[in-house]
């Protein structure tokens, strides 16, 4: 699909050349060319922060760019100032929205600004960005709300609503979340993962899964690779915690520099790296139970009860997941009063 796109956009950036240096369009450029040119849909490209005007506005996105890019050097749990340490960690938002959240599948924040507010399973509620920003403030990164007013959660939003200029409304960009790539019809495997990581992420992120400190023994630029577990690390009620989300983020990024478009992890590995890491330790998030008021709403991945289609803590936690997505289907069909499928 990206391959045809990219063939259609050449095609429309040789016709604007020849556009420019008065070759119109008739004279030498093929009929079906120029129609397939014209006929074709703007192709959506990640807006230029550098092109930004030294203005206020401008400096406002940058600064949310630079809370995405070096969370804890402005907000995290070390900073100067007491009143700013909103991050728990010293992860940066970056470390999960990779290259400042412009990344395919790299869990991007392009085109996201128009769907807020929205329903939110987890709150069983409208969620407005603000909401979703702190969301990952208090899981990813282990930390506490930003006011809504603070400059920095205006920054962040500012950011965010600067990567979706030209996203048309409704418009679904490829390349959002992690990807979706096959299931395994077994259980992960941590046992199996532990050996993976060994050979395929242990260089970058250690043994002990606490990855590389930028400039230690001094606390102030966070990580060259960042920790997977441990206490410094995302907490057990954010995003990554879940297997799902991170065996498509593993499979389609890791190991650090693989893109989508050239895996070097097998989906079967990608599963079990991640059922390794995620069985790891890290910081509990109180009040999980409290998650996904329609519990036949929750995630089939959750790894923390309550649940409602009487699967194991276990078996959400690391697969196989279709017996489960059979059960919750099967109780939406006999809470609606219809005959359940046989």
């Amino acid at each position: 699909m990206d391959f045809a796109r990219s063939r259609v956009a050449i095609g429309v950036v040789a016709a604007a050349s020849l556009g420019l240096l008065g070759w119109p369009e008739g004279r030498g450029v093929p009929t079906s060319f120029a129609q397939e040119a014209k006929a074709s849909p703007p192709i959506w490209t990640v807006p230029e922060i550098g092109a930004l005007p030294n203005d206020a506005d401008g400096r406002l996105v940058r600064r949310g760019r630079d809370l995405i890019t070096a969370t804890y050097a402005h907000i995290g749990p070390e900073v100067a100032d007491p009143a700013k340490r909103f991050a728990g960690n010293n992860l940066a938002c970056g470390n999960c929205h990779l290259q400042a959240g412009t990344k395919k599948f790299g869990i991007p924040l392009f085109g996201l600004f128009g769907k807020f507010p929205h329903y939110n399973a987890r709150l069983g509620t409208e969620m407005t960005i603000e909401e979703r920003l702190n969301a990952c403030m208090t899981r990813s990164m282990n930390g506490r709300p930003l006011p809504a007013g603070a400059p920095e959660m205006q920054a962040l939003v500012a950011y965010i609503k600067f990567l979706s200029t030209g996203v048309a409304p409704g418009q679904l960009l490829p390349g959002m979340g992690t990807g979706n790539m096959p299931e395994l019809d077994r259980a992960a495997d941590p046992a199996r993962g532990e050996a993976l990581y060994a050979n395929a992420c242990l260089t970058c992120h250690g043994p002990n899964g606490a990855g590389i400190r930028r400039s230690l023994p001094t606390t102030d630029l966070g990580y060259m690779m960042p920790p997977l577990w441990g206490n410094d690390s995302f907490n057990d009620g954010a995003g990554m915690a879940r297997l799902i989300t991170a065996a498509n983020f593993l499979h389609f990024n890791m190991p650090h520099g693989v893109d989508y478009l050239n895996p070097q992890l097998s989906p079967e590995q990608a599963w079990d790296i991640a059922a390794y890491v995620v069985s790891k330790p890290r910081p509990h998030k109180a009040g999980l139970d409290k998650d996904f008021p329609d519990l036949l709403e929750k995630p089939v991945d959750a790894p923390y009860g309550p649940y409602a289609d009487g699967f194991s803590e276990q078996q959400h936690k690391y697969g196989p997941f279709a017996p489960i997505r059979a059960a919750i289907a099967k109780l939406k069909t006999e809470q609606k009063g219809a005959p359940a499928p046989r």
